[in-house]
């Protein structure tokens, strides 16, 4: 699997705001993120396009499964999983992704979500916290962020 940043880049391991903390999503977080997209099935919809039903019919030993996967994909650098923790860790807020992409002059995508509880305080900042974390953080020339901008 290719990596997505160079071999010497080091991911951010955090990076905490007034409002929120945002870490690598880590399997321990099960129980948390599950609770976080379960409770906002329907605000989540089409999240990652609009032919995709996510996260419906997801139980959670695949939810398990899913934040295992984004673990390894995260020490193999082929994409970042990141959580977004209320900042005393009681609730996850949502989750944001740095992804590979095929979109034509990109050469990464992001992705964030928010529980649909909230949705209306913190979508807006989560958005502009992430382009402006990667803007300075991240080794990307040209960053999509498909059903945003």
């Amino acid at each position: 699997m290719a990596r997505l940043v160079p071999d010497d880049f080091v991911p951010p391991a955090s990076l905490e705001t007034p409002d929120f903390r945002i870490r690598p999503l880590l399997i321990s977080d099960v129980v948390k993120d599950y609770d976080a997209v379960m409770s906002s099935a329907d605000h989540l919809q089409g999240v990652f396009g609009s032919g995709d039903d996510w996260p419906y019919g997801l139980s959670f030993e695949q939810d398990l499964i899913d934040l295992g996967w984004h673990h390894k994909e995260f020490q193999r650098k082929s994409s970042f999983a990141y959580t977004v923790m209320s900042l005393d860790e009681t609730q996850c807020l949502g989750c944001l992704y740095i992804n590979p992409t095929n979109l034509a002059g990109y050469d990464a995508q992001a992705f964030c979500w928010i529980r649909a509880s909230h949705a209306d305080a913190l979508d807006a900042k989560l958005y502009d916290v992430l382009r402006a974390w990667i803007e300075a953080d991240w080794p990307f020339k040209a960053v999509a962020y498909p059903g945003r901008a």
